[in-house]
């Protein structure tokens, strides 16, 4: 089993992620459970190729 990194945080009454490789796929939640649930669906449908022209965040390292 693999961890994934993700960025959360309430609004209201509602949980608000993204994966942290993937910034512009958000989802929410009515529960931090349930959002992290959507967020695992959303894993599947950007790896999977479910998704057409993903973009995905990396880190470039500079001398």
């Amino acid at each position: 089993m693999a961890a994934v990194r993700f960025i959360y945080w309430q609004d209201a009454d509602v949980w608000v992620g993204y994966l942290e490789d993937y910034p512009d796929y958000w989802t929410q939640g009515e529960s931090l459970d349930e959002l992290k649930e959507n967020l695992k669906d959303i894993h599947e449908d950007l790896t999977s190729g479910t998704i057409p022209y993903v973009r995905k965040a990396a880190e470039l390292e500079i001398a």
